[in-house]
């Protein structure tokens, strides 16, 4: 059984799955899947794509001179069964595999190297630009977080950070809404309480809502009297 790669995006392609396409000239194309064979037929070079193996290799994201790789070249050699070269074949397939993995890791890490750094670097430089859009803290509650530190003996940019965080999750509207507790008056003197839902309003919004429903009801039983 041969594994043979995509023509177009190098992954493996697998016997009776995918696409052959025989040409005039009596070339065989291999495609993994109907993506490869359309992008073939437009001809689209895969070197500009960023899913192909050939974009990895000329980005410099995979390996491509390595002595595992040679293992996989194409051999029209017909070899003599032989059960013994079977076995000891099929324990060196499981070993080149572990050395291939462990070699694609140690490459990954290399090539990942320093990527924590650009990303601080990058969000500090946003930060310094858009610091005008973020909140900031009065001078008396400067003061006072200065004063807590003095007293705790802690650091003053510590505090500060806590309450710009805790400035930024305090939501004035709930999203998904909830329920509301009222004790309400009616017009005859009692009272009795009710339970009401709300969703994407504040609670103050719904309160002066009820208020002016409310005043409403009041002036149409007047107008009734």
């Amino acid at each position: 059984m041969r594994i043979e790669n995509c023509f177009f995006c190098g992954r493996p392609a697998w016997p009776s799955k995918g696409i052959t396409f025989m040409r005039n000239d009596g070339k065989a194309f291999r495609f993994c899947r109907s993506k490869c064979h359309k992008n073939f037929k437009m001809k689209r070079n895969p070197r500009k794509l960023k899913w192909t193996k050939a974009y990895r290799k000329n980005a410099g994201k995979e390996m491509v001179v390595d002595s595992t790789l040679q293992f996989a070249a194409r051999r029209n050699v017909p070899v003599r069964y032989n059960r013994e070269l079977w076995q000891k074949t099929l324990k060196a397939m499981e070993r080149i595999s572990e050395i291939r993995a462990r070699r694609e890791r140690v490459f990954y890490k290399k090539r990942m190297a320093g990527k924590r750094a650009r990303e601080v670097a990058a969000a500090r430089k946003l930060v310094a630009e858009n610091e005008h859009l973020l909140p900031r803290l009065r001078g008396s509650e400067k003061r006072r977080l200065a004063e807590l530190a003095a007293e705790r003996g802690v650091d003053v940019e510590e505090l500060e950070r806590e309450e710009l965080a805790k400035l930024a999750s305090k939501k004035k509207s709930k999203a998904f809404g909830g329920e509301v507790r009222r004790v309400r008056v009616r017009t005859d003197g009692g009272v009795e309480e009710i339970t009401e839902s709300f969703g994407g309003k504040n609670v103050d919004e719904e309160m002066d809502d009820d208020d002016h429903d409310d005043s409403d009801r009041d002036d149409d039983d007047m107008d009734t009297d």
